[in-house]
Order: C-alpha cells, then sequence, then structure tokens
C-alpha cells in the first residue's frame, strides 16, 4: 500500500511520508470544516435549502479536494468560496434573480474558466494585475464578510431598526426618509448578541494559541452554550442516511437555470464571479506555495494550469450541483505548516468530507445559530484583511485604486462593484499620471471589462 501510495504522489521527492501526509490533511479538514455550517446558512438568504445545501456543499468540497490531489498532486483543498457565496447571496439581490439564475451564472462561469485555463489565459489576465489590487481584493472581501457577520449576529443592525414608522418620518415623495447614520450599536441586552462576542473572543484565543479547527471549535462550543440558554434547538438524531429525505439533492442538484442568465445585461454578474474566484485562486496558490516552498525561483506555481483546471471543473460542478463558487483554500496552510507538502493530503481531507455525510444531524441545528457562525465570518474577515500590509500605499496609483477597491465593496455592500471599479480605475489613473506603461495588455482589457460593468450593466 505505501508503495503504492509512493508512485502516485512522489512522497519522498517531495520529503515527506504517509503518517505527515495523513496529519496534514486531517488538520486542513478540521481547519475548514466551518464551511459546512457557514456556507448553506449564508445561500439560505438566496432562498436554496439549507438541508440540500449542505448535502451539495460537502459534495463540492470532496470532488474538488479528491482531484486537486489525484490530478494536481498539490496539498490544497478545495471548497466554496467565502465571499463568493456572500455575492450570490446577498450581492445579486438587487437584481431579482432567483436562485436557480444565481447557481446558472455559477455554472457558466466556471465554464469561462475552463475554456481560458485549457487556453492559457487565465494566468495571464492574473499576472497582469499588480500586487497592490491583488491584495486589495483580499481586504476588501473580509471587510464585508465581517460586516455581515456582526449585522447577523446583532452586534451591529439598521439604524432604523426597532423604530416606529412615525418616528423614521418621510419624504415628500412618500418614500422613507434617509437615515442620518446607516447602522448603529445592536441590542445589547439581547442575550445572543453577547454569546455571539463570546464566541469571537473564544475564536480569537484558541487561534492566538494554534489551536487546530479553531473556528470549528467556536462555532460548536457558542451553539452548544446557545442550546444551553434555551437560545438554540438540540440536534434530533447523532446519524443520518444521506440524499433522502431532507438532505435529499434533488430540490437544487441540476436545478440551475442557464437560459436565464444568458442575458447581456447580465454578463457583468459572470464577469465578476470569474474575477473574483480567479483572482482568490491564483492568490491562494501563490500563497500556499510559498508556505510549502513549492514556487520556482521567479516566484511562478509550477505547473499552474493543473490546479486551476481542478478549480474551473469545481466550480462546473458547484453550479450543477446547487451552490456557490468553488475554489483552493487558504486555510490549507494550516496543513502544509503541519508538513503536508502532496495530493495525499488533499485525498484525505476530501474523505473526511465525505464522512460527515453520515452525520449531518449534528450540523443543522447550527446552521440555524446566527450567533454561533456569525463570529466565524468576523475572524475569516480578520485573516483576509492582513492583507493590506501588501499595497504599496507610498505609490497613490497603486494606493488609490486599491483604497477604492476596498471602500466601495464594504459601502456599497456589494463586492461587484469595488472589485470592478477598482480594475477599471487603475489604468486610468496610471494614464493620467503619464506613466500608462506600468499597465501591461491584460491590466487594459480587464479595465475595458470593468468600465463596461458601469456603462452597460446593472449597477447596484
Amino acid at each position: 500500500m505505501e508503495s503504492m501510495l509512493e508512485r502516485w504522489f512522489r512522497l519522498r521527492e517531495h520529503g515527506t511520508n504517509v503518517r505527515t501526509e495523513v496529519v496534514g490533511g486531517v488538520t486542513t479538514f478540521v481547519t475548514m470544516a466551518y464551511i459546512i455550517v457557514v456556507n448553506p446558512a449564508i445561500l439560505s438568504f438566496a432562498g436554496i435549502p439549507a438541508g440540500p445545501s449542505t448535502v451539495a456543499t460537502i459534495l463540492t468540497a470532496a470532488f474538488g479536494t479528491l482531484l486537486m490531489g489525484l490530478y494536481a498532486n498539490r496539498p490544497v483543498a478545495v471548497a466554496p468560496y467565502m465571499g463568493e457565496n456572500a455575492f450570490i447571496a446577498f450581492g445579486l439581490a438587487a437584481l431579482g434573480l432567483t436562485w436557480q439564475q444565481r447557481l446558472g451564472t455559477v455554472f457558466v462561469a466556471g465554464a469561462v474558466f475552463f475554456v481560458i485555463t485549457l487556453l492559457g489565459l487565465r494566468a495571464w489576465l492574473a499576472n497582469s494585475i499588480s500586487p497592490s489590487m491583488k491584495h486589495s481584493f483580499a481586504v476588501g472581501v473580509g471587510l464585508f464578510l465581517a460586516f455581515i457577520g456582526l449585522y447577523e449576529t446583532g452586534v451591529v443592525t439598521s439604524f432604523v431598526s426597532g423604530m416606529p414608522v412615525e418616528a423614521i418620518g418621510t419624504t415628500a415623495g412618500g418614500l422613507l426618509r434617509r437615515p442620518d447614520v446607516p447602522v448603529k450599536i445592536g441590542n445589547l441586552r439581547d442575550p445572543s448578541v453577547w454569546l455571539a462576542v463570546a464566541g469571537f473572543v473564544l475564536m480569537t484565543v484558541l487561534m492566538v494559541r494554534r489551536v487546530r479547527g479553531a473556528l470549528l471549535w467556536g462555532i460548536t462550543a457558542t451553539g452548544i452554550a446557545g442550546v444551553a440558554l434555551g437560545l438554540g434547538e438540540t440536534p434530533r438524531a447523532w446519524v443520518a442516511v444521506p440524499f433522502q429525505g431532507e438532505y435529499s439533492l434533488a430540490p437544487v442538484a441540476l436545478q440551475l437555470d442557464i437560459a436565464g442568465i444568458l442575458r447581456l445585461s447580465l454578463a457583468p454578474v459572470v464577469l465578476t464571479l470569474f474575477l473574483m474566484s480567479f483572482l482568490d485562486t491564483l492568490g491562494t496558490l501563490v500563497g500556499l506555495g510559498a508556505a510549502a516552498k513549492l514556487l520556482d525561483e521567479r516566484g511562478n506555481f509550477p505547473q499552474v494550469e493543473r490546479p486551476m483546471l481542478v478549480d474551473a471543473l469545481a466550480c462546473i460542478f458547484s453550479g450543477l450541483i446547487g451552490t456557490s463558487t468553488s475554489g483552493a483554500y487558504i486555510e490549507s496552510a494550516t496543513g502544509i505548516r503541519e508538513g503536508a507538502r502532496t495530493g495525499l493530503a488533499a485525498v484525505v481531507t476530501a474523505g473526511l468530507f465525505l464522512m460527515t455525510l453520515f452525520f449531518l444531524p449534528l450540523v443543522e441545528p447550527l446552521q440555524k445559530l446566527r450567533f454561533a457562525y456569525g463570529p466565524a465570518l468576523v475572524a475569516v474577515g480578520v485573516m483576509m484583511v492582513g492583507a493590506v500590509r501588501q499595497i504599496d500605499f507610498e505609490d497613490w496609483t497603486e494606493a488609490v485604486p486599491a483604497f477604492v477597491t476596498i471602500c466601495l465593496m464594504l459601502f456599497t455592500y456589494n463586492i461587484a462593484n469595488g472589485l470592478t471599479a477598482g480594475l477599471a480605475l487603475y489604468p486610468l489613473i496610471k494614464l493620467l499620471a503619464g506613466r500608462p506603461r506600468e499597465v501591461n495588455t491584460g491590466g487594459w482589457v480587464l479595465g475595458g471589462l470593468c468600465a463596461l460593468y458601469f456603462a452597460v450593466g446593472l449597477v447596484h
């Protein structure tokens, strides 16, 4: 058995062994298993039923991670992206798209990923974006997720929350008056708010102490405390048979509406998912490659087309089976820190995801506890905001587009607005500053595509 694994994964060549890879794979799973709870909870706001969505999330993670291990031979796990799921659930709400159409956008974006990856264009476009802009995307998405977490837990809320209509007032046209302050502190007398704060503090302490699976342990502990205080429900059972009853995939699998989104006005939606996903994947792969010492002398990820192709196929699979865009997960760094260097670790992680299909009743109650999963969104936001250190604030032609990207993502409550505004503004500022040569052809192409979003798209 060990000799077969050696031949397939080339363990000695990568300076590792079976035990190390297994430990790394388990560590990665424990660290990122929170996605099983958080992803369906977020997608439920789009109308996607939680039970089938949970199964779809698990199967997508298992499919992408297994493919990453067997085909790309990298210790990288794949799962539905945080950020993209928020875009599907919240960012597309103003467009009035059904959840079937939103899944259609995921599939079409995945198909685009697949084609441009085969043509070698995906890496070309990714390399055309400046490091400052790439890191601004991570910062903006991190703040956006943190804001969602704070709002969902009730730590912050709408300024008009709890106010009678008479107190809010209306304009001359009969519409509600715009509040002077968009949000305010939440109801601090609500025990669920304090429980959420305690959950976030617990997750922080666990991460500081480098406890594996800090987010998952934090979600679980907060959920148990909430149930004990009468703020939630206990699991109805310990085990379940997947693909039956409320865990049937039938309500979401192959329910995507592709024809409904093949309209020019919705091209920015596909463009946004495309941009977000390929940038997330590239940044994650480079970061993980550096941690695992897999990068070449020029700082490039060797055979990057293989993990990118896996990412594209996982996106297509996501749309078909009923969940949001998927890709490489930065939490894989925890397994890499444990010594994982090959795809065997990813195979172990995929196997653990599949095992959770038989313990779904333990997961279900947590999905209804906003005070339990909300703090995890804030914690993920903290991790992502650290990328701000990599933005070149000394160069205003780099800092301003990055700053605009971050601000518009957060303050318009829309990831697409910030991302496309920054990419459109970047080449324009370089041109007006007399430095157009700093923008390569790919940068101009992306800038033009993003400008179309504001010119002809449904900006929201």
